[in-house]
């Protein structure tokens, strides 16, 4: 359950419009690290927690906050649009309306669709996508997703930060960056809190153990790069403490060189084998056997290239 409270969980009010400003903030919305993606990223780990207790509760606290985050955005950019969109467009109307939106640097769809509101859009109009959050079921992968995610966002939002000089707006996203920094903390503190309690750790996922897989490829640095000392960028010993890191200068191929299957002929591409021309394309010169004659096949129950006659 969830309640709504009038008011917002920290001021938003802009000194001044600016509808230019406005289409930049819509990152901090619908961008893929935008406040819309954390909310709905930690609602769905949230929900799918099967840990009762402080992991799940944290989450989804610390996912409700978001929410109040895109409700303090959409009305920042709602009063960076008041009364300019309009007239703006108006002004210019005689020449290129369309035109005119895109030179002074703001979003038409502001006015068009939104109606002078927010959008759940990025900073260049493309819509938010539900393939941005991150939901695995695993906890500890999820943190990292999620840490990293503040971390963006932060990032975004000290640079929209030196894109204004309006203290209005400044004042909210130094509220915003305070709390970036806090949810970064919380998470990677959470990792080790997860590790402590021995619920999870590296490698993901610890469950499935490493004896399946080919240790001997477990802890091995490629270079893969001329002229660069790989090695110093790491320590010696993995961070799940169970190897050592080894490094491979130029290492080889470990396959072969691979054969591509032949083409079905009725998909007509272009092979370097003999063909010959039969009715509706080209087959090869052995004759059927592909795809779309095994599909005929199992719908039909006949054998390829067999013809049966009605009575």
């Amino acid at each position: 359950m969830f309640r709504h409270t009038q008011q917002t969980q920290y001021n938003c009010t802009p000194d001044q419009p600016d509808p230019l400003y406005a289409m930049k903030l819509q990152e901090l919305i619908g961008g893929a690290y935008g406040e819309l993606t954390v909310a709905l990223q930690y609602l769905f780990q949230g929900w799918n927690t099967r840990v009762p207790g402080k992991y799940k509760d944290l989450i989804l606290d610390t996912a409700t906050e978001e929410l109040g985050h895109v409700e303090m955005i959409s009305i920042m950019i709602a009063r960076l649009l008041e009364g300019a969109p309009s007239e703006q467009i108006s002004a210019a109307a005689a020449a290129n309306p369309a035109l005119a939106a895109v030179l002074g640097g703001q979003n038409p769809q502001h006015a068009i669709v939104g109606g002078g509101g927010a959008l759940a859009a990025d900073s260049a109009g493309y819509p938010w996508n539900g393939k941005y959050i991150v939901a695995s079921g695993n906890l500890l992968a999820d943190f990292h997703a999620n840490a990293a995610a503040e971390m963006q966002g932060r990032l975004q939002t000290a640079r929209l930060y030196n894109m204004t000089e309006d203290k209005g707006v400044r004042d909210m996203l130094r509220f915003n960056l305070a709390r970036d920094t806090a949810h970064q903390n919380q998470w990677l503190a959470a990792i080790q809190k997860l590790k402590e309690d021995g619920l999870e750790d590296l490698p993901v996922p610890i469950k499935f153990g490493t004896d399946t897989e080919y240790d001997e490829h477990s802890y091995e640095v490629w270079g893969l790069s001329d002229g660069v000392d790989g090695p110093s960028a790491l320590p010696a010993t993995a961070p799940d403490g169970r190897g050592e890191f080894t490094y491979l200068q130029d290492p080889a191929p470990l396959g072969p060189v691979p054969g591509v299957p032949a083409a079905d002929p009725l998909l007509y591409a272009t092979t370097g084998e003999g063909s010959r021309e039969v009715a509706g394309g080209t087959a090869p010169a052995s004759g059927g056997g592909g795809l779309m004659d095994k599909a005929k096949e199992a719908l039909t129950g006949t054998a390829p290239g067999t013809h049966t006659k009605s009575s």
